[in-house]
């Protein structure tokens, strides 16, 4: 074969083969263009964070009120990982300071706002106005509006129980109570402590010593000392700081913790911490939120829901006090006890509960009076 003929045949080979890759690929094609691939679904975009902020009417501390109130805030935020940013400012005075801090927080764009003390109340219900689109909620208060509403805890109940032990441990049958402000909420903490008391000690009477504050520890420690002067044994306060407890302690006297475990800050004069546990409702406000279901409404927690209790009762405490406490506790939970329960006389004499009725909750909304065994009368205006 003469070298023209050998190069027409591999020219003729390349071509052929060259002619059925062509063919292949468009073959190919016409397959992917039959049937294309399926475009992957648009990622859901996601939520963003819940913001919610917190006024706080004193400091944090290391125990107390506001104290309390941020260990619900932190726990929130745990229990939401990452779903949740919070903020809080603290020491806000109730009044004018209290508005602007409120509004502040409203424009900042938290989706809710948390109060946490009685006299936030009409400034907060004047900012919910303001902004419909935020929900605003108030510790303590009565007042509500369409995106605004109350959460309260039934402090009462740990103060009766405080009571019966107070009752058992007095030597002087007299007892002391630093009082903040003379209002429904305080008012029934007195006589919750002193009703306790005078279950197991009939003989106790109860002074009481108002500051006019619920945080400022020279003034709490003034009236726990002044209190002590006049024969008081045990105390009792409604008052934000450590100060009661510790004015107890350094006097040889017993007293209790309030809002916190503050057992650390007196052993000797501690006889047991009246405290309220926020996180579960500050965690079911806020999914109630994201939901779509938070609705206008009060609501009212104590023993029952876990959010109050008394606790680090000591063994100095007798056995047999230490047990019907138990008992008193059980029953609160079991919603088969009553801290008012009638018949109950305020300290004039008249009959402020009727024998065989049960103190409800417009009935403590709405307590101006002190019972038999307190001393003095509820300052005038209240």
């Amino acid at each position: 074969m003469t070298n023209l003929s050998k190069r027409s045949l591999m020219k003729a080979v390349a071509l052929s083969a060259l002619a059925s890759a062509v063919l292949i690929g468009c073959g190919k094609k016409e397959e992917e263009a039959a049937a294309p691939a399926a475009a992957p679904a648009a990622a859901e975009a996601p939520k963003p964070p819940t913001k919610a902020a917190f006024v706080y009417v004193g400091p944090i501390g290391e125990a107390g009120w506001t104290f309390a109130h941020d260990l619900g805030r932190k726990a929130a935020e745990t229990h939401f990982a990452g779903a949740l940013q919070t903020t809080f400012v603290e020491s806000v005075p109730e009044g004018a300071d209290a508005e602007r801090v409120i509004r502040d927080l409203a424009q900042q764009g938290n989706d809710i706002i948390f109060a946490t003390s009685f006299g936030y109340m009409e400034p907060m219900l004047k900012v919910a106005s303001e902004f419909p689109n935020i929900k605003f909620e108030h510790a303590t208060g009565y007042k509500t509006a369409p995106n605004m509403r109350i959460y309260d805890a039934s402090f009462y109940q740990d103060t009766y129980m405080a009571g019966v032990i107070a009752g058992s441990m007095t030597k002087t049958n007299t007892l002391g109570f630093v009082g903040s402000f003379p209002i429904p909420e305080v008012l029934r903490n007195i006589n919750a402590f002193t009703l306790g008391a005078q279950s197991v000690n009939p003989d106790v009477k109860l002074r009481v010593v108002w500051v006019n504050t619920w945080f400022d520890p020279p003034k709490e420690t003034e009236a726990a000392q002044s209190l002590i002067n006049q024969g008081a044994d045990v105390l009792l306060q409604n008052t934000d700081s450590t100060a009661v407890l510790q004015t107890a302690e350094r006097n040889g006297k017993f007293a209790f913790g309030w809002d916190s475990d503050m057992s650390a800050f007196a052993p000797n004069a501690h006889l047991g911490s009246a405290v309220v546990n926020w996180a579960p409702y500050y965690i079911q406000s806020i999914e109630e939120l994201r939901a779509g279901t938070w609705e206008t409404k009060r609501t009212v927690w104590g023993v029952k829901e876990g959010l109050n209790d008394l606790i680090k009762i000591p063994e100095t405490v007798p056995a047999e006090i230490r047990a019907k406490v138990d008992e008193i506790k059980a029953g609160m939970k079991a919603g088969t006890f009553e801290v008012f329960n009638g018949p109950i006389v305020d300290n004039t004499g008249k009959e402020v509960l009727a024998a065989g009725a049960v103190g409800d909750q417009a009935w403590r909304d709405s307590v101006n009076f002190f019972v038999k065994g307190v001393e003095g009368r509820v300052p005038a205006g209240n």
